[in-house]
């Protein structure tokens, strides 16, 4: 696995090793002790999640606040979709900066998104399969959110040929700066 750099230390993009040949491919898609060695943590996930997703669509920006903040390994299966996380830590020196990745199914790019990050992601194919895995439950006591076009952080999202699909819950999220963010 090679780990690509951000312009967020602890955000990491990994690239896996991909075994191609006439017949397709192979690749792991997740083995702990190599995640361990790319990202340098000792994580361990307890849920898998799927979500599918048609053009337009952005699902963001979420994140868990302690006890029940969530780290997530994100890839794509199918499609293609622009991800990103954003920095919430207020102790940090990149806190407001956000980073973002296309990850497809052809590069089979993960992101790695620790605790402490808002994330979300706006498809840019037909459709995406959205896989991730997360290292706390759902929490809605401890559910948050980023309004997905805060002019404080700036995302410079995709230009796309179709309007962008929101869920209510999206669109109504406080902006960063009134936000309740990490410590």
């Amino acid at each position: 696995m090679k780990v690509l750099p951000t312009a967020i230390a602890e955000v990491k993009l990994l690239e896996p090793d991909v075994q191609k040949d006439g017949r397709g491919f192979f690749l792991e898609s997740f083995k702990q002790d190599s995640f361990n060695a790319a990202t340098g943590t000792d994580y361990d996930f307890i849920q898998d999640n799927h979500s599918r997703s048609s053009k337009g669509v952005l699902r963001g920006l979420h994140y868990q606040l302690p006890p029940h903040a969530q780290g997530k390994l994100v890839r794509v299966t199918s499609g293609a979709v622009f991800d990103v996380a954003v920095d919430i830590r207020r102790s940090s020196p990149t806190f407001g900066q956000w980073v973002g990745a296309e990850l497809t199914a052809e590069n089979h790019h993960q992101l790695w998104i620790p605790p402490g990050f808002a994330h979300g992601f706006l498809v840019l194919s037909d459709t995406a399969d959205f896989v991730y895995k997360t290292t706390a439950y759902y929490a809605p006591e401890s559910d948050r959110g980023l309004l997905w076009n805060d002019a404080d952080i700036g995302i410079a999202w995709p230009e796309l040929d179709v309007a962008f699909s929101l869920s209510e819950k999206d669109l109504k999220q406080p902006t960063f700066k009134l936000a309740e963010v990490f410590d």
